[in-house]
């Protein structure tokens, strides 16, 4: 139940980001959907290929691709006078999105008696994927790439589950809380990575 749960919150809120992405580049209605979709969808699709869940397995969501669909056409028939607020939005449901993948990218994982190091990894292309493809459609320079913290989240919350420190669903949701909360405070706040500059001669 937990897995739906958050299958549906993350689904709707990536949807609802890149469709959000998608208004601010001034795509079409089928723009719109198309990004939404593929933003809902790309990282679960990746997660699967990666950890060998056949491809086919996508096309049984049935649902979630209607929930998907509704939720991207919610945010096109949006108020005129609130898109004002889009790129606020979009980076809270960006957030939300990307706690509630990670984390069911890493039961998804672990139920299937993954070590670790796939845990983790079906966490963050869970988590990331559908932004990455997302920002790559629509010309943007990905967020994960920025210094600004993105995936390390992602990453925390594949080691919490692969270490098995949450597994009632009261833990997951506040995993998901945590989670989430640590995103919008590293844009918010301008948290990053370190980097490494190189000089040009």
């Amino acid at each position: 139940m937990t897995w739906e749960v958050l299958s549906m919150i993350g689904t709707i809120a990536f949807a609802v980001s890149g469709a959000i992405v998608a208004m601010e580049e001034e795509y079409d209605i089928l723009g719109v959907f198309i990004l939404g979709i593929v933003t809902a969808f790309g990282g679960g699709a990746i997660r699967n290929l990666l950890i060998g869940v056949p491809v086919s397995a996508l096309w049984e969501q049935g649902l979630l691709f209607q929930i998907a669909i509704i939720a991207i056409l919610a945010v096109f028939l949006f108020p005129a006078n609130l898109l004002k607020q889009w790129q606020k939005w979009g980076n809270l449901f960006d957030a939300i999105g990307l706690s509630a993948f990670a984390i069911q990218g890493a039961i998804y994982a672990s139920n299937m008696h993954h070590p670790m190091s796939a845990i983790i990894v079906a966490a963050v292309l869970t988590g990331i994927g559908g932004g990455i493809i997302r920002d790559l459609l629509a010309g943007r320079k990905p967020v994960v790439l920025r210094a600004e913290i993105y995936a390390v989240w992602a990453i925390l919350a594949g080691i919490i589950i692969g270490l098995k420190i949450t597994s009632s669903p009261w833990e997951l949701y506040t995993l998901f809380a945590i989670v989430t909360v640590l995103r919008v405070c590293s844009y918010t706040f301008d948290w990053k990575l370190p980097i490494r500059r190189i000089e040009h001669y």
